[in-house]
């Protein structure tokens, strides 16, 4: 283990402020919006606030999905919010979702208005608005969202718990890098041993809880995530990376990975989307 100085955690927590770190600017320990801004709107009934990131691209692959299928309703508008500038934190956007995260969603279809606010949440708010990408028979339906839910308690130990401390945080702590490794490692021989017998998660069919995977564990495996695929050895996990690469081929994913980015190739960015003509 690396020599490092013996950390004694105070009686009482304070929030130091220059404390150092990838998000140091934007990280705070109280909620609520620290400036007026308020949002922009389109002219589509749905209307996401969001950026490319993985929690992000879940949605906008979904959208496209549900286009690419033939669903109408499903055209949206698209902004982006500039996370590292604190856009979260403005009064339009907390108003849509208290938590300041990415993304949200606005239904202005619907009479009255309807918000949805955490990835999870708004992929199944969408399922079940367009009766696509989720099982309708009950045993189905339960396993998909048995997985959907597994992907939202499980990858905040990929992204908050390795991703910070092999990514972004200004020291490396060796402690905590083997334990969110180990823990990485068990959830993709999770994910690997189930998918040994099947295409996708809830068998053949392919639905929101796959979605929500490959944005985390898809684009892990496949080189698109903190640059840690050989450090956690991903190629053993043979049948994650099958399930993967049959996603990652899906051109309605490869048109959803696009919206609100603004990073990589000029050609792959779409930093707002406002109709299926914005992505070439």
């Amino acid at each position: 283990m690396n020599s490092q100085d013996e950390y004694v955690p105070p009686e009482v927590w304070s929030w130091e402020r220059e404390n150092g770190g990838h998000f140091a600017q934007i990280n705070r320990p109280t909620a609520g919006a620290t400036h007026e801004q308020a949002l922009p709107r389109g002219d589509h009934p749905l209307q996401l606030y969001s950026r490319a990131t993985p929690n992000g691209v879940k949605v906008t692959i979904l959208l496209e999905e549900l286009l690419a299928l033939g669903h109408d309703g499903a055209e949206y508008d698209a902004f982006m919010i500039q996370i590292r500038e604190g856009d979260q934190f403005g009064s339009g956007f907390v108003q849509l979702n208290p938590n300041s995260k990415i993304p949200v969603l606005l239904d202005q279809g619907q009479h009255p208005e309807v918000r949805v606010f955490e990835s999870g949440a708004i992929l199944l708010y969408l399922a079940e608005k367009f009766g696509a990408l989720i099982p309708e028979d009950p045993a189905q339906r339960a396993e998909c969202l048995s997985w959907l839910f597994w992907q939202m308690g499980s990858a905040p130990y990929l992204g908050g718990g390795l991703g910070h401390f092999y990514s972004y945080a200004p020291i490396k702590i060796e402690y905590a890098i083997d334990r969110y490794a180990m823990e990485v490692k068990r959830q993709l021989d999770v994910l690997d041993r189930h998918l040994a017998d099947r295409a996708f998660l809830c068998g053949d069919d392919y639905c929101i809880a796959d979605i929500a995977n490959y944005a985390w564990y898809g684009a892990l495996v496949i080189g698109k995530l903190y640059g840690a695929q050989t450090f956690l050895d991903v190629g053993g996990y043979s049948n994650v990376v099958g399930w993967a690469t049959a996603i990652k081929n899906r051109p309605a994913v490869q048109r959803g990975m696009r919206v609100n980015k603004d990073w990589g190739p000029e050609a792959l960015q779409v930093p707002e989307r406002h109709g299926h003509g914005d992505i070439a």
